[in-house]
C-alpha cells in the first residue's frame, strides 16, 4: 500500500460542485435549474452513490433534476447515453482522456467536464474520490468513494466505502494497487457483470494479440501480385486500440481508418505516432465497422455478402477478418474459432475488454465487500429482480456474510437509542454495556432493547443471561439466542401461557391453524409448538434451531395447493393478444346464433347467403368483384361467417401469381378477385371507418389491395408502372409490406443490377403516391433510424426481441432457441412463429411512417421501466405483422436485416427513381450524398432541377471535408 501513501502525501484536490456548476451556468448565461430535494424512483439504485448525490453513467435521469453530480467511466454510448451538445445539467467528472472526447466527439460545452487526475485523492462535495485504471478502452477508469455517514468531530468518523467499476477488465496488477487495497471491505462493489456466466471464460489479452499476429505474418508470406490479401479488424469507434497498435508495431504496416474513427484517435492523442492513416492505398490492414463482418448476438453469424462488397470495391482478391470479442468465444479444444467460404475468412479473436467469470469471481474474492450491485443485465434497474438475484448467487462466499447479518440484527435496533456519536462497529463488540458503572435506567433500557429483537415468550432471566454471555454486546446476544432458541424454549415452556383458540375449535375460514397473535406485541409464533408444551418437556434437550425442523405434511399439501390455485393466474388472457378491438366489425356483426346456424345449415341455395355476403364484403372492405367470391365461401361453410373470414385471412397470406388462370375454385376466384380490387377501387368508396385511428400510432386498416403480386417489382425499371403496379393508391399511407416484399426478393437476389432495379421500383412507388414515406424507407433499407450524425440508435438486445416475440406469437422460448439453432437467424424463426398462429380477427397493417416512427419512439425509452414499454411497442408491431413483415421487422430490430443492400446500394437505386419519376429527361448526376434529410425532401419537392443555390451548406457536421485539410493557421 505504500504507492497510496506516496500518492497520498500531497494535498488533495478539493471540489464543490456546486461552486463548479455555477460558474458553468453563469458563463454560459444559463437559468439555474431547481433541484429536488426527494430521490426520484426513476433513478436506478445501481447508477447512484449511497448517501451522496453522485449518478455514475446515468445521464439519461438527468431530467429528474436530482443531482448535479454526475460521473462517466468512460467514452462508450450505452454509458453515456443521454448527453449531447447542448448539455447543461450539471458537471461531469472523468479522466482526462473521457474530458477530450466530450468536448471534440459530443461537442460538451468544456465549462460542464471537469477531469480528474488518476491515482490521486479528490475531495468533492465532503467526499473522497479516487480514479484507477480499469483496462478497459482509452480513458476508461473505476470510481472510488469513500463517503461519510456522520459528522466528522475529534474523536470519531465513519465512512462508507464504494468502488464502481464501470466497464473493466480485471489484471493482477490491480492487487498491488495501494489504492485499491484500502478499499478492502468495501460497503458494496459495482460491478461490470457483462459476462457473469460460467461459460464466459477466455484467454487472456497478449494471447489474443499473438494469434492476430501470427494470422497476418502468415498471410503476408504465401501473398503476391495475384493474391493479394485485405485483412479487415472489427472494433467500435473506441476502443481494440492495444490490438491495432500492436498490430502496426510487429507487422510494420500501417493501419487503415476512416474520418470518424481518426477524428477519435485525434482525441486520444494517438494519431502522431504516424500509426493511422486515411488513405486506404496505404496500407492492407483495414479498421471497420462491429457489425460489418456479421452479428455477435446470441452467438455469430457471418456475413459474407458485405465482406464481397467491400473486396470488389477495394480491389482485393481474398480478405481475412478478424472478430475480437468476448461474445463470439466457443469452448472448444481450439481456442480460436474461424469461419470460411470463398475466398473470405473470419477469424473469432476471444479478445474481451471485460472481465472473464473467473476474474469477476477473483475480483471480488480480493475486496470481499459487504455486497455486490450488478450494473449489467435485463433487470439491474430492480435489485430485486429476478436476474440480478440470479448473477449475485455466483458470488456467495466470496462477499463478506458476517457483516450482512450484523447490519440485519441492527436493523431491529432503535436509532434514538444507537445515537449519533456512537462509536465504530469494530469498538462495539468490546464494549461492556453491563459494567458496574452504568445505573439501573440504562440496565432497564438495554434490556427493553434485547427483548424487541425477541419472541414474546423470552424471559427477563434469559435475557440477561444473553447479554451477560455476549460481554453486553446486543447483537452477539441476539445471534446466541437464534442459534440455541429451542433449548432457551423449553426453559420458557413452563412459565408460557397459550392464547387463543383451542385444539377442539375449528380454525376460521383462510386462516393457518399453525399461526396465532399475542395480545400485547403481537408477536408471532408457532401453534404446532405450544400444543407439544408437554411433550417438549420430557424431550432431551437440543440445540438444533427450529429453521432446520423437517417440515410437516401438511404445510407441503397446503404450499401444494397454493400453487394449483395460483397457477391458473399466471396464464395469459386471450385479451393479451390483441392490441386494440378491430375498428371494422363489431362483435354483432360477426355473431351468428345456433338457430341461425342451424337453419343455414338445410338451406343449400347460395341466395339465402346475400345478408352474410353483404356482412362479409363489408368486413373486408372488399367490393363488388369478391361478391362472388364470399358466396363461394359461406356456401362451403354452410353460412359460417366466422369460419369463412378465417378460411378468407389463412388465404390472404400466400403469395399469388400476376396472370391468374380463370377457375372455378375458392382460391382462384379470390385471387382475381383482390387483382380486380387493387385497379378497380376508386378513392371515393374509402370510408371513414378505415383511415388510420388518431391514436393508432404504427397501425393502419387492412388494405384493400392486400393481395397483390409482388412480382411487379422484378419488372426493368422502364417497364414498371409505379402507381398502377403499387399495392396502395395516392391519399393513403405507404403499407410496411410494400417493403417486406421488396427485402425479399432482393434477399434472394446475388446481383448488384438486379438488386438496384428492384429497389428503384419500390422508390418510385413511393414518389408517385406517397412521398413523405421516402425518407422513412430509406433509411429502413439501410438498417439504420437516423443518420449516423444523431447518433440515435435502437438500444434494445435481442432478449427483448426474444420476450416479445414469446407474448406476441404464444411460444416459449425454449422453441424460440430451438428453431433458432436450426435456422440460424431470428427473423426465419419469427416468420415461422407467426405462419403457425391463427388470430381470431385481422389485426391492423402496418404502415412505412408507422414502423420508423414506432422505432424511434422505442429508441427513445428511457428510466424505470423502459424495457416494459420498448417490449409494449414491440409486441404491437408484431402482432400487426402480414405475410413477411415479421420476418424482416426482426431483422431490422436485431440490425442485421440480411438482404445485401448498404447505402451505396440504396441511393443510387433512389437517385434512378428520381430521375425516372421525373417529367424533365434531363439526367442527374452525383446524387450518392450522405445527408439524406436535406437532399431527399428536395428531390422530391424540385425534381433534378434543384442547383446548389437551392442548399445552403454549412462546412462541419454532418458534411466533413474529403480532400481538404484543417488550416489552423489562420488567427
Amino acid at each position: 500500500r505504500s504507492s497510496m501513501a506516496e500518492s497520498s502525501s500531497g494535498p488533495p484536490l478539493f471540489l464543490t460542485t456546486a461552486v463548479l456548476y455555477g460558474a458553468a451556468v453563469s458563463s454560459l448565461s444559463l437559468p439555474p435549474p431547481h433541484l429536488s430535494a426527494t430521490l426520484p424512483s426513476s433513478i436506478p439504485r445501481s447508477k447512484l452513490i449511497p448517501k451522496t448525490r453522485f449518478i455514475v453513467d446515468g445521464f439519461r435521469y438527468a431530467e429528474s433534476c436530482f443531482s448535479v453530480s454526475y460521473f462517466l467511466s468512460h467514452f462508450h454510448s450505452d454509458h453515456y447515453t443521454g448527453l449531447t451538445p447542448q448539455w447543461s445539467k450539471g458537471i461531469i467528472y472523468c479522466s482526462s482522456t473521457t474530458a477530450n472526447l466530450l468536448h471534440r466527439i459530443l461537442e460538451i460545452p468544456r465549462p460542464f467536464i471537469r477531469a480528474l487526475p488518476l491515482d490521486q485523492r479528490v475531495m468533492i462535495d465532503g467526499s473522497e474520490v479516487w480514479l484507477v485504471d480499469a483496462n478497459h478502452c482509452p480513458g476508461a477508469v473505476q470510481f472510488l468513494f469513500k463517503v461519510p455517514v456522520n459528522p466528522c468531530n475529534d474523536f470519531t468518523c465513519r465512512f462508507e466505502k464504494y468502488v464502481h467499476t464501470g466497464d473493466f477488465r480485471y489484471t493482477e496488477e490491480m492487487k498491488n494497487s495501494g489504492v485499491i487495497s484500502e478499499f478492502i471491505g468495501s460497503d458494496a462493489v459495482f460491478l461490470d457483470t457483462t459476462y457473469c456466466n460460467p461459460k464466459f471464460v477466455f484467454p487472456s489479452q497478449e494471447e489474443s494479440i499473438d494469434y492476430i499476429v501470427e494470422v497476418i505474418e502468415k498471410e503476408k508470406v504465401g501473398m503476391n501480385a495475384n493474391n493479394n490479401v485485405l485483412f479487415l479488424v472489427a472494433t467500435y469507434v473506441i476502443g481494440k486500440e492495444k490490438i491495432l497498435m500492436e498490430i502496426s508495431r510487429r507487422c510494420n504496416v500501417k493501419i487503415h481508418v476512416s474520418n470518424r474513427k481518426m477524428t477519435v484517435l485525434r482525441a486520444l492523442e494517438l494519431i502522431d505516432m504516424g500509426v493511422f492513416t486515411e488513405d486506404p492505398s496505404e496500407s492492407n490492414v483495414h479498421v471497420i465497422g462491429w457489425n460489418v463482418l456479421g452479428e455477435t448476438w446470441p452467438y455469430f453469424r457471418p456475413n459474407f455478402v458485405n465482406m464481397k462488397e467491400i473486396m470488389n470495391e477495394r480491389g482485393y482478391s481474398r480478405i481475412v477478418g478478424f472478430v475480437p470479442t468476448g461474445w463470439t468465444y466457443e469452448v472448444k479444444k481450439n481456442k480460436f474459432s474461424v469461419r470460411v467460404k470463398d475466398s473470405f475468412e473470419i477469424h473469432l479473436v476471444p479478445y474481451s475488454e471485460h472481465s472473464s467469470y473467473s476474474e469477476l469471481r477473483e475480483y471480488v474474492k480480493f475486496l470481499k465487500p459487504k455486497r455486490v450491485v450488478p450494473t449489467v443485465g435485463s433487470d439491474v434497474e430492480k435489485l430485486d429482480g429476478k436476474h440480478a438475484k440470479s448473477m449475485l448467487k455466483h458470488f456467495a462466499g466470496l462477499v463478506d456474510e458476517m457483516a450482512i447479518r450484523n447490519e440485519f440484527l441492527k436493523g431491529f435496533l432503535h436509532s434514538e437509542t444507537l445515537g449519533t456519536d456512537r462509536e465504530d462497529e469494530s469498538d462495539l463488540a468490546s464494549r461492556d454495556l453491563l459494567s458496574d458503572t452504568k445505573d439501573d435506567d440504562d440496565q432497564e433500557k438495554l434490556v427493553q432493547e434485547v427483548r424487541d429483537c425477541l419472541p414474546s415468550w423470552v424471559t427477563r432471566p434469559q435475557i440477561t443471561e444473553l447479554l451477560d454471555g455476549a460481554a453486553g454486546n446486543i447483537i452477539e446476544a441476539v445471534s446466541n439466542f437464534y442459534e440455541h432458541e429451542t433449548e432457551f424454549y423449553e426453559q420458557a415452556a413452563p412459565h408460557t401461557s397459550v392464547t387463543g383458540t383451542s385444539e377442539n375449535e375449528p380454525a376460521l375460514p383462510f386462516q393457518s391453524p399453525s399461526v396465532v397473535k399475542s395480545g400485547n406485541a403481537s408477536k408471532v409464533f408457532s401453534l404446532n409448538n405450544s400444543s407439544k408444551l408437554s411433550h417438549l418437556n420430557s424431550e432431551k434437550k437440543t440445540a438444533i434451531s427450529p429453521g432446520k425442523r423437517p417440515r410437516n405434511k401438511g404445510s407441503k399439501t397446503n404450499k401444494r395447493a397454493k400453487e394449483n390455485n395460483s397457477s391458473s393466474s399466471k396464464q395469459n388472457l386471450i385479451t393479451n393478444f390483441f392490441s386494440k378491438k378491430s375498428p371494422l366489425v363489431s362483435q354483432s356483426e360477426v355473431r351468428v346464433d345456433s338457430d341461425d346456424k342451424r337453419t343455414l345449415s338445410a338451406i343449400g341455395t347460395t341466395n339465402l347467403f346475400e345478408e352474410e355476403v353483404n356482412q362479409f364484403i363489408q368486413i373486408v372492405n372488399g367490393g363488388e368483384p369478391i361478391r362472388s367470391y364470399a358466396a363461394t365461401v359461406l356456401e362451403r361453410t354452410r353460412g359460417d361467417i366466422n369460419m369463412a373470414l378465417d378460411t378468407y385471412f389463412n388465404d390472404m397470406g400466400s403469395k399469388t401469381r400476376i396472370d391468374a388462370p380463370e377457375s372455378s375454385g375458392p382460391a382462384e376466384a379470390q385471387h382475381s378477385a383482390a387483382s380486380l380490387i387493387c385497379f378497380e377501387k376508386p378513392d371515393t368508396e374509402l370510408s371513414e371507418s378505415n383511415k388510420v385511428g388518431g391514436n393508432s400510432g404504427f397501425l393502419y386498416p387492412v388494405l384493400q389491395k392486400a393481395n397483390l403480386s409482388v412480382n411487379h417489382i422484378l419488372l426493368p425499371p422502364d417497364k414498371y408502372l409505379p402507381i398502377q403496379h403499387a399495392c396502395w393508391i395516392k391519399g393513403e399511407l405507404a403499407p410496411y409490406i410494400h417493403l417486406a416484399r421488396t427485402f425479399d426478393l432482393v434477399e434472394e437476389e446475388k446481383g448488384k443490377l438486379k438488386t438496384t432495379s428492384m429497389l428503384c421500383n419500390m422508390f418510385r412507388s413511393l414518389l408517385a403516391l406517397s412521398h413523405e414515406d421516402v425518407l422513412p424507407a430509406l433509411y429502413l433499407c439501410t438498417n439504420k433510424i437516423a443518420p449516423d450524425h444523431e447518433n440515435m440508435e435502437l438500444n434494445i438486445g435481442g432478449s427483448i426481441v426474444v420476450a416479445a416475440l414469446e407474448e406476441a406469437c404464444g411460444t416459449s422460448r425454449t422453441k424460440i432457441n430451438d428453431l433458432y439453432n436450426s435456422l440460424g437467424d431470428l427473423g426465419d424463426v419469427a416468420q415461422i412463429l407467426r405462419q403457425t398462429q391463427t388470430l381470431l380477427a385481422p389485426q391492423a397493417s402496418l404502415t412505412i411512417q408507422g414502423v420508423y416512427s414506432a422505432l424511434r419512439k422505442i429508441s427513445s425509452q428511457t428510466g424505470s421501466g423502459s424495457t416494459a414499454r420498448k417490449k409494449s411497442l414491440i409486441v404491437n408491431l408484431m402482432r400487426s405483422c402480414r405475410e413477411k413483415e415479421i420476418k424482416f421487422l426482426v431483422r431490422t430490430l436485431v440490425r442485421n436485416l440480411r438482404i445485401g443492400a448498404m447505402i451505396r446500394t440504396a441511393l443510387p437505386a433512389l437517385a434512378q427513381a428520381v430521375v425516372m419519376n421525373s417529367a424533365d429527361d434531363v439526367i442527374a448526376k452525383n446524387l450518392k450524398i450522405h445527408i439524406q434529410d436535406t437532399i431527399i425532401p428536395l428531390l422530391i419537392e424540385k425534381g433534378i432541377k434543384f442547383i446548389s443555390s437551392t442548399l445552403s451548406i454549412v462546412p462541419g457536421v454532418p458534411i466533413r471535408p474529403m480532400l481538404a485539410k484543417y488550416y489552423t493557421g489562420h488567427p
